[in-house]
């Protein structure tokens, strides 16, 4: 049998793009096809068997299209073999008249553009008319069943040709298990041809003649025809084998290879004496190793085993750099460095402004760890959108504690063995990315950083975050056991810091080992501080300009941050700011000068147009209109509630690619609206004849939540009674039909989004007051806090007074709302 047969065989040449069957112009468009045809597929050297699985490389545009064309239909195709391979456009009478129609299991489009299919053969059939006006082959078929019947002469049959089989499964080397299963495992006849005819070495045509024959006892005697021939030439190549190691005694044959290689070796300078030299240099560094004596004894153990070994061994290099990964890890206990809490605070006021609340966090840690030197290493975890500084916090922990850091990337990580190592068993196997990332830092007393862990995978490989527990277990990774090295490695006084963006995506279990600490974003005036004193002069240096050959101004850096970023850390704020540099360092190169002071009016030159406007009072200036505020992974952010009213049936109109849960809230803001219509001005009435609209800006972003409900009932109150909503107010928050405002999450991030984009007032749920301590002091500052418990509290302090006089505006005095 041919076991290449398994692989993945080519059945078309050259390589054209997908074509488009229902294109203008096509002769008949494939919803006419009948339910009778079959969709044909030539093929040059391949013949599926009912019953087999093979994939199929596509190359000519028709059989391309067909394919397409059958998994858009989801119908099955008919493959049928070509009288002649070397025809590259066969015609109907080209092709064989019975072939084997078969599902597409998958259709897959490689990168280098090529086409593949997944068949599996299903029946036989006969071509009985072709049709035309199909960019491929479709032909009416009669499909030929199979004869289920069962007597002496099939059974003997049967059971000869499955003796046959499994004797030439017994002679060919390294024959699949699977297969040998295969064929003891089938019990029908015609299966049974089937298989072995498919994993037969022999011509397509010979394979054709066996799928031409319908009749099962015929068909039996030809594949054991077949299969009798290519059973005695295996028998008669064992035969001549066998006989030839007779001749040759396995000792004489050793023997002289191996005095063949000494003299080689010998030769080369490579002998005994270099052999026995690197034994004895790795026997040096395994004492000097101070290697616990359970792991210094296995080490010793696989050395002996080493220099039995001959170096031309295969195992020789993979035993070799075993012990050469157990001597570069740093076993030797270390002891701790002496923390100093002033220095340590220096040092992280000195690489980040602001933060004061996680710079506590982290020296009481510190101190905890100053006062029990030999206590536990605590597992921080640093939770905060992109851009806010979470892996430049733990490079200042590692200066702070004068300790070794090294960053280990865990995002997008699906294989267990990233962790735990590979067995040795494999040929390239490693250990895990932990005690690489402990050899390259050369220290166990290392601060080691687990970045994006929310990024973890899962796959069939296993799943990372569950052999992450035993890491980031304190009681248990002081005994933790790499696969690769068999050996228990001690974990426990390394300082480990993980890194997240969103805290929902790590599993529960892994959230429980470790102290979580919130990074917020940045208001306004804490992303000046940062620009001013870190940011700038790290783009000066990274454009090779110094300090005195170019600056930007206070209101230049203002601009940038307010028109021309909108983030919840700084990462796109150094970004601009090195653009705005490189125009600097453009017109310095070009000799045009020699001091470049970037002011506001250069910015349009370096970045171009303003990207954000101050829009909250041009959109809250008309009625309808109110300002929410929105949690998202990467932060908080604001976001614009617009309802305006048509005439209609009073019906309800949702758009922005709003969730379920967000649609509810709208719909329960307006029946709070109907409720509550006499009490707020409302005429009743008018709902029977209009259509309210609500519409959620930014459409291509899908959104969901239930903390858009105070801003639904607000901007509907705001539409039908004709009063704004301040334009410095923003708010959040659930409703209930009673008229209630519950509490929501995320006030942290939302709150400092407020701040970020100028506003001065927010209105949150009473019961989310226990969340003001969380809130950043630069932000509590800047804002002023409304905090309410039912509905009527809201639209008081929401929306203008009826009795107040126009507002006017010197940016839109186009948008000015009408007098009520």
């Amino acid at each position: 049998m041919d076991r290449n047969e398994q692989q993945m065989r080519t059945a078309e040449s050259g390589d054209l793009p997908p074509t488009q069957t229902n294109a203008p112009g096509a002769a008949t468009p494939l919803e006419s096809l009948p339910e009778d045809a079959l969709i044909l597929i030539p093929t040059r050297n391949l013949v599926l068997f009912p019953g087999t699985v093979l994939p199929i490389t596509l190359g000519r545009q028709r059989s391309t299209a067909a394919a397409q064309a059958a998994v858009r239909l989801s119908r099955s195709v008919g493959l049928v073999l070509q009288r002649d391979p070397a025809i590259d456009d066969p015609m109907p009478a080209d092709l064989h008249s019975i072939g084997t129609e078969a599902n597409l299991l998958r259709y897959v489009t490689s990168p280098d553009g090529s086409h593949h299919v997944i068949c599996q053969g299903e029946r036989r059939f006969r071509v009985t008319e072709f049709l035309e006006g199909f960019p491929f082959f479709v032909a009416r078929v009669l499909r030929l069943p199979e004869t289920t019947e069962s007597n002496k002469e099939i059974d003997a049959r049967l059971l000869n040709l499955r003796n046959q089989a499994l004797e030439v499964l017994q002679l060919l080397p390294q024959t699949p298990t699977e297969l040998v299963n295969a064929v003891q495992g089938i019990e029908t006849a015609p299966a049974l041809a089937d298989l072995i005819a498919s994993f037969m070495d022999i011509t397509p045509a010979e394979k054709q003649e066996i799928l031409e024959t319908v009749s099962i006892e015929d068909r039996l005697d030809l594949v054991s025809k077949m299969l009798s021939y290519r059973l005695e030439v295996l028998r008669l190549s064992r035969q001549i084998s066998d006989r030839t190691k007779e001749t040759i005694d396995d000792r004489q044959r050793e023997f002289l290879l191996r005095e063949q290689l000494k003299t080689i070796l010998k030769e080369l300078g490579e002998g005994e004496d270099a052999k026995s030299q690197e034994i004895a240099e790795l026997r040096e560094k395994i004492e000097k190793a101070q290697m616990p004596e359970e792991v210094e004894a296995h080490a010793k153990k696989e050395l002996s085993r080493l220099e039995r070994m001959p170096e031309a061994a295969g195992e020789y290099s993979m035993a070799r750099t075993y012990l050469e990964w157990l001597i570069e890890l740093p076993w030797a206990a270390e002891d701790p460095a002496t923390i100093d809490i002033a220095e340590a605070r220096r040092i992280l006021d000195e690489d980040h402004y602001g933060l004061r609340k996680v710079k506590r966090r982290i020296l009481e840690f510190l101190a905890i760890q100053k006062l029990n030197p030999g206590g536990r290493s605590p597992i921080l975890c640093f939770v905060g959108p992109p851009g806010v500084g979470k892996t430049s916090l733990g490079q200042s922990i590692a200066r702070a504690t004068a300790r070794k850091f090294v960053r280990v990337s865990l995002g997008g990580t699906h294989d267990e063995a990233e962790i735990r190592g590979h067995r040795r068993t494999y040929i390239g196997a490693l250990p895990g990315n932990i005690l690489q990332g402990i050899r390259r830092a050369g220290s166990r007393s290392c601060v080691m950083m687990l970045d994006e862990l929310d990024k973890l995978g899962r796959g069939v490989q296993g799943d990372p975050a569950s052999a992450l527990l035993e890491v980031l277990d304190p009681e248990q990774n002081s005994t933790f056991r790499d696969n690769y090295l068999g050996v228990s490695f001690d974990l426990s006084r390394v300082m480990f810091i993980c890194t997240a963006n969103v805290l929902d995506n790590i599993p529960g279990p892994l959230r429980d080992r470790m102290e979580v600490i919130d990074l917020p974003g940045y208001t306004e005036d804490e992303k000046f501080e940062i620009a001013r004193r870190y940011l700038v002069t790290r783009q000066l240096t990274a454009n090779g300009l110094k300090p005195e050959q170019a600056e930007i101004t206070d209101e230049a850096l203002h601009s940038i941050i307010r028109d021309y970023t909108r983030e919840a850390g700084v990462r796109q704020l150094e970004r601009e700011i090195g653009t705005t540099l490189r125009s600097a360092a453009m017109k310095i190169a070009e000799g045009s000068s020699e001091n470049v002071a970037i002011g506001l009016e250069d910015l349009h030159a370096a970045l171009g147009a303003r990207r954000f406007e101050g829009e909250l009072a041009m959109r809250t200036s008309v009625p309808g209109v109110a300002t929410g505020l929105a949690w998202t992974p990467v932060g908080g952010d604001i976001l614009f509630i617009e309802a305006t009213r048509v005439p209609g049936k009073g019906g309800l109109i949702l758009t922005g690619q709003l969730g379920e849960v967000m649609r509810e809230s709208a719909q329960a803001a307006l029946s709070l609206v109907k409720g509550k219509a006499e009490g707020l001005g409302i005429d009743p009435k008018l709902f029977d004849r209009s259509d309210i609209h609500i519409h959620v800006p930014a459409g291509a972003i899908p959104k969901d939540g239930p903390s858009a409900g105070v801003a639904m009932f607000t901007a509907l109150v705001s539409l039908l009674t004709g009063r704004t909503v301040k334009h410095d107010t923003a708010m959040t928050g659930e409703i209930s039909l009673r008229g209630l405002v519950l509490p929501v999450g995320g006030i942290k991030e939302k709150v400092v989004a407020a701040a970020r984009a100028g506003l001065r007032r927010v209105i949150l749920p009473s019961r989310n007051e226990k969340d003001y301590e969380d809130i950043p002091e630069a932000a509590r500052n800047d804002l002023r806090f409304v905090w309410a418990e039912r509905v009527e509290q809201v639209i008081e302090a929401a929306l203008e007074p009826r009795t107040a006089a126009p507002r006017k505006t010197k940016k839109t005095p186009a948008l000015e709302p009408a007098a009520e």
